[in-house]
């Protein structure tokens, strides 16, 4: 029997992954699966939840990121990788889950607020977006996940799945394992233009951006706003490409620049151009397993199947469970 603790994390395929992805959660992820029996799925049912209208890209970008995922380290060997709607028992545990659990629970949730005032130019008054925390709550626990690795600010969806959980054990039984939220650390990634990266800001490095794509937005990136001239002495800890530094370069060179900054031995430009040399030394060996993945479209759809039947194989033993729970197993 396996003793490690079991884990579950996804993520939308509603566009190619950034540095800010590899940080906030990509890079966690593959110091755990190590440590625990991970489960990473990419969630191709959510990403309709805001972007129903248009379709036609999700394919593309299920595919590149299974490659992004293999690209930077996670191990078909070492953890499961599935795509959501391969395992449709996903939607029913959702159906059943929608049954019991009261909409004022879903209209309290901040995501929901926050999305509804941040995406204006999208319809999101439907069911779907509404009920998302419940589809995210069998998502969880159909696997009997007993951690989801999150940041501080996804703790409330973590907790909303906890109380769908408890609510169906009081109901019908235990059969689910509440999941406590694994909070992981995720350095602050900031864009080109210093905001959040993100991709509807268009202010993002992608993990498959080529070198002189990455080059060309490394140059574009906004540095200490206090330093106006060539002359002026610059502060490196409000300078965003110094943030980078310390993510992608070696000591000295953290150390040189820090100190040619405040003295203005060195100016924005020559900066930049150290800090992306590290940074593409860093993309480096991504880009080739991008590259050999690739080229191998028909290894990266067996990973995918076999994956998705692994992970299919857990939900339909839970799902027995369930349907014996709640009595219509006949």
């Amino acid at each position: 029997m396996n003793a490690k603790k079991r884990i579950l994390s996804g993520m939308r395929p509603t566009g190619p992954l950034h540095l800010g992805n590899f940080h906030g959660a990509l890079a966690n992820w593959i110091a755990m699966q190590d440590e625990f029996e991970c489960f990473f799925f990419i969630a191709d049912w959510h990403a309709l939840t805001s972007d129903y209208e248009d379709t036609s890209s999700i394919a593309g970008y299920v595919e590149q990121m299974v490659i992004d995922w293999l690209s930077v380290g996670l191990s078909p060997e070492k953890c499961t990788l599935f795509v959501q709607s391969k395992v449709p028992e996903h939607a029913e545990l959702y159906l059943l889950l929608s049954m019991i659990t009261p909409v004022p629970w879903l209209e309290r949730n901040p995501t929901y607020k926050d999305q509804m005032v941040q995406l204006k130019n999208k319809d999101l008054s439907t069911f779907g977006f509404l009920g998302y925390p419940v589809l995210q709550a069998a998502d969880i626990i159909i696997y009997k996940a007993r951690g989801v690795p999150v940041g501080i600010d996804q703790v409330p969806h973590v907790e909303i799945t906890r109380e769908i959980a408890r609510r169906f054990n009081n109901l019908y039984g235990e059969v689910f394992p509440e999941p406590e939220a694994i909070l992981t650390e995720t350095p602050k990634i900031l864009g080109l233009d210093r905001r959040k990266m993100s991709k509807s800001y268009h202010n993002a490095i992608y993990l498959a951006d080529s070198p002189p794509d990455v080059r060309r937005k490394v140059m574009q990136m906004i540095t200490d706003p206090q330093r106006k001239r060539r002359n002026d002495p610059g502060d490196p800890e409000i300078c965003n490409v110094f943030s980078f530094h310390k993510m992608y370069s070696d000591k000295q060179v953290i150390e040189n620049c820090a100190r040619q900054c405040q003295s203005a031995e060195i100016g924005c430009v020559e900066c930049k151009q150290l800090m992306c040399e590290g940074l593409l030394r860093t993309l480096e060996p991504i880009h080739a397993k991008q590259q050999y993945y690739r080229q191998n479209p028909e290894l990266v759809k067996q990973i995918i199947e076999q994956g998705s039947s692994k992970a299919r194989k857990v939900a339909r033993q839970t799902m027995d469970q369930v349907r014996r729970a709640i009595r219509i197993d006949y």
